[in-house]
């Protein structure tokens, strides 16, 4: 379990189950998933891991590690800490003290193992008898080998400087720091250089570097959303629109006092989330992309790839608007163009550790965001199925005042018209809310300011036109919106925790 689910969880579940219990369920959770190679995976990808910079290489009592940090336990963790600890990002674990009467368990900790296990034992017969069984043994007297005790990440940081270091925590850091500890350590180790600005790309498209592509397809989503913002509050229909009903907006109006303010309203939403998701993309291509992280690609990829392919809703709802096939037509190129190339050298900016109390509270703010994109995903994934299926939910209907019979009766080819609004949206939604969840899951460290911004901003345009249109067309029933009000609940309370966090500037004492 990432961080943000075992620090705010911690403590309920130790008044449920026990401190102890509770900290050797969590390693066994973690030791059932990781000692299956597609589980370890999915447990390395969840916690943003990536390969560690070569200079974080080395080897211990001989035997050589990816990466020169990992944890030393006794016996009775040896076996869940061998499966569990290689897709947290740890290198090596060693087993101490050993004995004779341990000869078994570590023979079974050692069985099947994916990560280099190593003893440290006094007893020469004890190490003839694991010698097959085990890659090394370690002594008291190994000058580079650094055993620590606090969770301390810029100490830990610092001591991996010497080449030779390898540095092995306490089953106590972790317990007291979170399984994310290991991530935390390996970027604080990685050397990074300057980002470069856009005086340092140059004027030749084809030497441009991802994250301006990436940062083009953000603005661009930002400006067709404030376009279709404008035309919503506008003219609502454009000629295309109008050809496509054979109805003008007054017959409409018309037909159903209530169908144009349905229109507007789901046009509206949809223009809103257009905007939240280029916000997005313009904070992960500039505070992610331009600056090497590996995750910030893989976001903006996955987000993507759910949100472009949403054009092909037209082949279920007959419609096709020209003005969003030209829009997918401009950015999708640039996307692809985003995301061709792997992240280049880490420019980050490092960031001294700050109050443990004010992580805390992060967090659980990072929890609460996380939650919320997944709520959203499932939301859009619920309105898509909707859009393509029966369009409207009882509550949109109760509004119009009519059924789906009456609406086909006005015009055929209205009910369609509306399902590629209603579907669109969806679809909207669910690349948005891919982005806010693993930007959430990914990007929360001290100093990201540009993290906060981005999910405020995506916050403010995704769920205030939502707010503000059902409220002005007087739709207001309060199960059709509780969605809406909890997100914005959950959204300012988890940012509001976070701030001080994601938004520190100086270093704390």
């Amino acid at each position: 379990m990432p961080d943000w689910t075992y620090h705010p969880l911690r403590g309920a579940a130790a008044a449920v189950v026990g401190t102890r219990r509770s900290q050797r369920t969590a390693l066994r959770l973690l030791a059932a998933i990781g000692s299956r190679p597609a589980g370890a995976r999915l447990i390395a990808r969840g916690f943003g891991h990536r390969r560690p910079p070569e200079r974080l290489a080395g080897e211990i009592a001989g035997v050589p590690v990816a990466v020169r940090l990992g944890i030393s336990v006794p016996p009775s963790l040896a076996r869940e800490s061998v499966r569990a600890m290689a897709p947290i990002g740890a290198g090596v674990v060693e087993v101490s003290p050993v004995s004779a009467a341990d000869v078994a368990t570590v023979r079974e900790a050692a069985a099947g193992r994916s990560i280099p296990l190593v003893v440290r034992t006094t007893d020469p017969e004890t190490e003839a008898a694991l010698a097959a069984h085990v890659d090394g043994f370690t002594g008291d007297d190994d000058p580079h080998v650094v055993r620590v005790t606090e969770p301390s990440v810029t100490a830990t940081a610092a001591a991996l400087d010497d080449p030779k270091a390898v540095v092995l925590a306490r089953p106590r850091v972790l317990v007291e720091a979170g399984p994310g500890w290991f991530a935390r350590v390996t970027e604080a180790a990685t050397p990074t250089a300057p980002a470069p600005g856009l005086r340092d790309v140059g004027r030749d498209p084809r030497r441009w570097p991802a994250w301006v592509w990436a940062l083009l397809v953000g603005l661009g989503m930002i400006g067709a959303g404030l376009g279709a913002a404008a035309i919503t509050l506008g003219p609502v229909l454009l000629r295309y629109d109008r050809d496509y009903l054979g109805m003008t907006l007054h017959e409409l109006h018309a037909a159903n006092h209530h169908l144009v303010h349905f229109l507007q309203h789901d046009r509206i939403t949809m223009a809103g989330t257009m905007v939240s998701i280029g916000a997005l993309y313009t904070g992960l291509a500039l505070g992610g992309i331009r600056r090497g992280r590996p995750w910030a690609r893989q976001a903006y990829l996955i987000s993507g790839a759910i949100g472009f392919p949403t054009l092909f809703y037209f082949l279920v709802t007959g419609f096709v608007e020209p003005l969003h096939t030209a829009t997918t037509l401009v950015l999708f190129p640039m996307f692809v163009a985003g995301v061709r190339r792997a992240p280049h050298t880490p420019r980050w900016r490092r960031m001294p550790e700050g109050p443990e109390p004010e992580r805390r509270r992060a967090l659980v703010g990072q929890l609460l965001l996380i939650v919320t994109g997944t709520g959203l995903f499932v939301g859009g994934a619920v309105i898509s199925v909707v859009g393509l299926t029966g369009v409207f939910v009882p509550s949109d209907l109760v509004f119009l005042g009519a059924d789906t019979e009456a609406l086909r009766a006005v015009n055929p080819r209205l009910v369609p018209f509306v399902a590629h609004d209603r579907a669109g949206f969806g679809g909207a939604l669910m690349a948005a809310a891919v982005a806010i969840t693993l930007l959430s899951a990914w990007g929360w460290g001290r100093g990201e300011a540009w993290v906060f911004w981005s999910l405020a901003t995506a916050a403010v345009f995704g769920f205030l036109p939502a707010v503000v249109v059902h409220g002005a067309i007087h739709y207001t029933d309060f199960l059709h919106l509780a969605p809406v009000y909890v997100g914005i609940l959950a959204t300012a309370t988890g940012l509001l925790l976070a701030r001080p966090y994601l938004c520190a500037r100086t270093v704390d004492s």
